[in-house]
């Protein structure tokens, strides 16, 4: 049961958070914060590099097109690179075929998913027009998506997404409150008055240089909160001067507890797969082998840079970055190369 479901069957001048079966009171387990991924090539690259944020997944596939489509291949190929097991697949419009062909593209998506991450997921056929099955889908997310165990000792980290000045124009100097971060964490806590670095930070005469700040609040969409943890995207009021985080300057930067973030990085060590086909491409097209000197482009995290290559070995590749990056060992990043006129997703690798 969930909040929206028992808001749409209640009557007005009822009781809210009551089970629209039994009528008892209803006790809260957990909120779930989706990331929709669609499956514009363009976007892929980013929700590769930011699975390390997703506990699950909901493979939608339409019952009126024949599957797999382009996009539900890409998809399903960004859960492997990803290693996201927990799966729950999702046929919708069963109100818009005959029951034979239900049964037809059940029995499509039953082989097109054999042999992959994501052969013993649940298939559930749904109507979202006829409010149809809508709670099977909430009983598998419970049964197959599992409440990630969290550490509240790992060192806070930050994924910071948007930034900017919530400062009307016009706003009296007196009246001015500090820039704000929006993002993901993906470990640890912070709560109000935790200072918080932020890497790479600026670039200055000498090079990037990293930029502190005190979290002053801490708020999730409308609601305040003292402490936050990883989950949905979350905002960080700051003391930092507007003019730092207008117009989204620190997209791409990693926050976290000063003297615990990782080196700031100008050349990456990749371990790199790439994929048997281009991702994104009308038409299939096989992935040739990264060459020396090939400008590539990278997605880690939420920052977006370009690697030249200028090493190639047996174990590793060797790229210097255009804009440095923060991260750790071991990290996923996305590689596209442009392929006819646009960046298409040909791999990944992990920083060495």
């Amino acid at each position: 049961m969930t909040y929206w479901m028992t808001e749409q069957a209640r009557k007005k001048g009822e009781k809210r958070y009551k089970c629209i079966y039994c009528k008892g009171k209803l006790e809260f387990v957990r909120k779930i914060s989706f990331v929709d991924a669609p499956g514009h090539s363009v976007l892929m690259s980013t929700m590769l590099s930011g699975s390390s944020l997703m506990d699950g997944a909901l493979l939608l596939i339409a019952a009126d097109e024949v599957c797999p489509q382009p996009q539900t291949r890409e998809h399903l190929a960004a859960l492997e690179i990803a290693n996201i097991k927990n799966i729950v697949i999702v046929q919708n419009k069963i109100d818009s075929v005959s029951e034979e062909r239900a049964i037809e593209n059940f029995n499509e998506i039953k082989s097109f998913i054999k042999g992959s991450i994501a052969e013993n997921a649940p298939i559930i056929p749904v109507s979202a027009v006829f409010n149809a099955n809508i709670g099977l889908i909430i009983e598998y997310f419970e049964k197959n998506i599992p409440i990630p165990q969290l550490n509240k000792n790992d060192d806070f980290r930050f994924l910071i997404a948007r930034s900017f000045d919530i400062n009307k124009p016009g706003t009296e100097i007196d009246k001015l409150l500090g820039g704000v971060i929006g993002g993901s964490i993906t470990q640890g806590i912070v709560k109000i008055d935790d200072d918080i670095e932020m890497r790479p930070g600026l670039r200055g005469k000498s090079g990037y240089e990293p930029i502190f700040a005190k979290a002053v609040s801490l708020s999730q969409g409308n609601i305040r909160l003292e402490e936050a943890k990883p989950g949905g995207l979350i905002g960080i009021g700051t003391e930092l001067d507007p003019f730092l985080t207008k117009s989204d300057s620190l997209i791409g930067n990693l926050g976290g507890a000063p003297g615990t973030l990782p080196e700031i990085l100008t050349e990456v060590k990749l371990d790199v797969h790439l994929l048997d086909q281009v991702i994104g491409a009308e038409e299939p097209i096989k992935v040739e082998k990264i060459k020396h000197n090939e400008r590539l482009l990278l997605v880690c995290g939420t920052m977006r840079t370009a690697g030249v290559v200028s090493k190639i070995t047996k174990d590793f590749i060797l790229m210097k970055l255009s804009i440095p990056l923060c991260a750790e060992k071991g990290s996923l990043i996305s590689i596209s190369r442009v392929i006819k006129k646009r960046f298409r997703l040909i791999g990944y690798g992990y920083i060495k």
